[in-house]
């Protein structure tokens, strides 16, 4: 008994190294990004990144100055913001009603209609922007907030919907049955026990609603690229290539800053991401 115990403490241990292994060496790329980001464009230009961790340091924050004067990178980071934060907000909302009526409520054609919607996920979003963008196009959205957020809302509903199914349908059929017994509409169910108690799922579907938007490049190319004034980061760092292409300083400091925030909400939200992942996993 204590030998099968001593070798699951190390084949454990080995696993948790191994996973250590490919997190650090999957987090150079980003790491040199932030080291190049802050050195000076003569340093750049003639020696590799990890030079920079010797001694003398030379590190500077004029890449930073550089980047948010031009070309209106502050007012693209701001745009992402008005993108992204609706952009995931909205099928969050959505998809958790969505979620609870396939779980708990009962209605004609409900597995027919959760199957149909799960279907959606094997078809690429790049079929659906052409007749989408002739739509918005023939009623003025094109180049508007409102059509960038319709957008992701429709592109993101079918994955919260599955993955908000999955953990609505693991809770307890007791407590829903208890609730019922005490007069509680569906409403008052979903928002008093149901949403509490999905704080997790919500979470790491936020996470990857979040990233998804923040980091998208096609979408916000066909339905903002006519309105510059409406781009978001991607899109400004497009052109920065073009504007820029030399200037590797820039684009090092640009790309961070882009990365920044998706990586610091994750951190913040990472306890609760796996917990998220798997709950409804036994049980769908």
């Amino acid at each position: 008994m204590q030998r099968r115990s001593l070798q699951q403490i190390f084949s454990q241990s080995v696993i948790s190294a191994i996973a250590i292994c490919i997190g650090l060496f999957w987090s150079v790329p980003t790491f040199g990004l932030f080291v190049s980001s802050l050195r000076p464009p003569e340093l750049i230009s003639t020696t590799g990144w990890w030079t920079g961790l010797t001694l003398p340091w030379n590190f500077t924050l004029q890449n930073y100055q550089q980047v948010l004067q031009a070309q209106g990178f502050g007012q693209a980071f701001l745009n992402s913001l008005i993108i992204a934060i609706p952009g995931t907000i909205f099928p969050l909302l959505i998809g958790s009603w969505a979620a609870y009526a396939f779980a708990w409520m009962r209605f004609p054609g409900r597995d027919l209609l959760f199957f149909s919607i799960v279907a959606l996920l094997v078809v690429p979003l790049q079929i659906a922007l052409v007749p989408i963008l002739s739509l918005f196009t023939a009623i003025g959205l094109t180049g508007q907030y409102t059509a960038i957020w319709l957008a992701h809302t429709a592109f993101g509903l079918p994955f919260s919907i599955f993955l908000l199914r999955n953990f609505f349908a693991s809770l307890p059929s007791d407590l829903l049955e208890s609730a019922h017994i005490d007069g509680a509409s569906h409403l008052r169910i979903f928002w008093n026990i149901i949403l509490p108690l999905a704080l997790p799922a919500l979470a790491s579907l936020a996470i990857f609603q979040f990233m998804w938007v923040w980091n998208d490049l096609l979408v916000a190319l066909i339905f903002l690229g006519g309105n510059p004034q409406h781009a978001p980061m991607t899109l400004t760092i497009a052109n920065l290539v073009g504007s820029y292409g030399t200037d590797y300083q820039v684009l090092t400091a640009a790309a961070f800053i882009s990365m920044a925030l998706p990586l610091l909400i994750f951190f913040s939200l990472q306890r609760y991401f796996v917990r998220g992942i798997l709950a409804g996993s036994l049980k769908g």
